[in-house]
C-alpha cells in the first residue's frame, strides 16, 4: 500500500484513542475505492486466484474463504467491539442467545458445573438448566448479590460463573471484581452479560471478568432493526476455542446485520448517556407516584447497589427500569399491570429493549413467561412488575403516557 493510500485508509490508528473515537473509527481498512463508511460485503464465498492459494487460505482461518468462517463486514464489527470493550478479540454471532450457546459449546462438557445468577434473562436460565442439562452440564442458580451463596455453591468441577449486570428486569447489580476473585480462586472463568450497560458505560474485563457477552440486538443496534450477539475476551479463547466451534456449528452473524450494528456503535455513547438520563428522570417521577410500590433503577439512591453501580457503570444507571404496582393479590397485580400497559398510546408494547423508541412490557408473561412460577418467584418477578426501556422521546411525553394508566387504576 502506498503512503497516500495508507493515509487515506487510516488503517493504523494512533495509540490512546478514547472509546468514543474507537466506536467510530475502528474497522478493517477500506477497499481500493477508499470508502469512508465501512463496506457491506454481501457474499457467501470469495474467489481464489489459484488452487495453491486456495489451499493456503483454507488452512489459515484469518483469510477470507467462506462467510461462515469470516467476512470483512463482520470482521470490522468484531474489531470495533473488541476495541470498545478493551479486549484482545471478539467473535460475532447471530443472536445474543447464540453467543451463550457458543460459550457453552466451547467451554463445557458433560460432568461440568456452572454457577449462574438466578436473576438473569429467563431464556438464559432455560438454556443452562434445560438444554445443557440434557447433555450432562449441571447449573446451580444463586443470588445475584449474595457473594456467600456463590462461594457455598462452588464445586471441584465448577468451570464457569455467569452473571448479568444489571439484570433483566430487576436491575440487580453484581460486584464484578468480587465474583472474578471467587471464580479465579476456584479455577473457573467469570462471564458477564454486558447487554444492558454496553461498553459505553461498563467494561467488565477492567474489573476482572474473563469474557463479556452481548446481545447486540439491543443498544448496539439501537433502533430495533436487526439481531446479533458477541463474545469478547482474550484471543486464546476467542480465536483458539470459539473460532473452531463457530466454523463447525455456524451460528454466524450475517454481513448485513453486522453492518447495521457497526453503524449503531458509532452513536452508542451518545444514546446511552441520553437514554440513561431520561430513565433516571422517569424513575424519579415513578418513585413519587402513590400507585407504585417500588422502582428498580440503579441510578436511584434507593437502589440497594446504587454506589456499586455508579462505580462500575461510569456514573450512569442505564436506560432500563422496572416498577412494581401496589396490589393486594397476584391477580389484582396482574390486572393493574395490564391496565397500565394497555392504557399507553406512545410507548411500544414489546419484549425488546435498547431501541430509541420506549418499550413497555410485563416480564411475568413475556421474557420470564416460560419459567415456572417457582422460578419466577425466586427471581423476584411478580405479576405487578412492569419493565420500561426508556427511549429518546421527550421525557414528559413518556410520563404522560404512563399517567394514563396509573391515574385510572382506581376505576378497575
Amino acid at each position: 500500500m502506498s503512503e497516500e493510500a495508507r493515509r487515506i485508509a487510516r488503517a493504523t490508528l494512533p495509540e490512546g484513542l478514547r472509546p468514543e473515537t474507537l466506536a467510530v473509527r475502528t474497522a478493517l481498512p477500506p477497499s481500493q475505492h477508499c470508502e469512508n463508511s465501512e463496506g457491506l460485503f454481501l457474499t457467501s464465498a470469495y474467489v481464489q486466484p489459484d488452487a495453491a492459494t486456495s489451499a493456503q487460505r483454507f488452512a489459515d482461518s484469518e483469510d477470507f474463504t467462506y462467510s461462515r468462517t469470516s467476512n470483512p463486514t463482520v470482521r470490522s464489527l468484531e474489531a470495533r467491539l473488541a476495541a470498545m470493550e478493551g479486549t484482545e478479540g471478539a467473535i460475532a454471532t447471530a443472536t445474543g442467545m447464540s453467543a451463550i450457546l457458543l460459550l457453552c459449546m466451547g467451554l463445557l462438557k458433560a460432568g461440568d458445573h456452572v454457577l449462574c445468577s438466578r436473576s438473569v434473562f429467563g431464556t438464559t436460565i432455560n438454556l443452562f438448566a434445560k438444554e445443557f442439562g440434557k447433555f450432562g452440564v449441571e447449573t446451580t442458580f444463586v443470588s445475584q448479590t449474595e457473594l456467600a451463596e456463590w462461594r457455598a455453591a462452588l464445586r471441584p468441577n465448577t468451570r464457569l460463573l455467569f452473571a448479568e449486570t444489571p439484570t433483566n428486569p430487576l436491575t440487580e447489580v453484581c460486584d464484578i471484581r468480587a465474583l472474578a476473585d471467587i471464580a479465579h480462586g476456584a479455577g473457573a472463568l467469570l462471564v458477564v452479560d454486558n447487554t444492558y450497560s454496553t461498553p459505553a458505560l461498563q467494561q467488565p474485563t477492567r474489573f476482572g471478568a474473563d469474557l463479556v457477552m452481548h446481545s447486540a440486538t439491543k443498544y448496539m443496534d439501537g433502533q430495533g432493526r436487526v439481531m446479533g450477539g458477541a463474545l469478547c475476551g482474550p484471543n486464546r479463547l476467542i480465536k483458539d476455542v470459539f473460532g473452531p466451534v463457530m466454523r463447525t456449528a455456524g451460528m454466524v452473524l450475517s454481513p448485513f446485520n453486522a453492518w447495521v450494528i457497526l453503524k449503531g456503535l458509532e452513536t452508542l455513547s451518545l444514546r446511552m448517556k441520553a437514554q440513561s438520563e431520561q430513565a433516571l428522570a422517569v424513575a424519579r417521577w415513578l418513585e413519587a407516584r402513590p400507585e407504585v410500590a417500588r422502582v428498580y433503577c440503579p441510578a436511584l439512591p434507593s437502589h440497594p447497589q446504587h454506589e456499586l453501580a455508579m462505580r462500575q457503570q461510569s456514573g450512569q444507571g442505564g436506560a432500563v427500569l422496572s416498577f412494581e404496582l401496589k396490589a393486594d393479590t397476584p391477580e389484582a397485580a396482574r390486572a393493574a399491570a395490564f391496565h397500565v400497559i394497555n392504557s399507553t398510546r406512545v410507548l411500544s408494547i414489546a419484549t425488546n429493549l435498547g431501541d430509541t423508541k420506549s418499550i413497555i412490557t410485563h416480564p411475568a408473561t413475556t421474557s420470564h413467561g416460560r419459567l415456572s412460577e417457582a422460578q419466577r418467584q425466586a427471581a423476584g418477578i411478580s405479576q405487578g412488575l412492569i419493565r420500561l426501556a426508556v427511549g429518546l422521546e421527550h421525557v414528559d411525553d413518556i410520563t404522560d403516557d404512563l399517567n394514563r394508566g396509573l391515574s385510572t387504576l382506581n376505576s378497575l
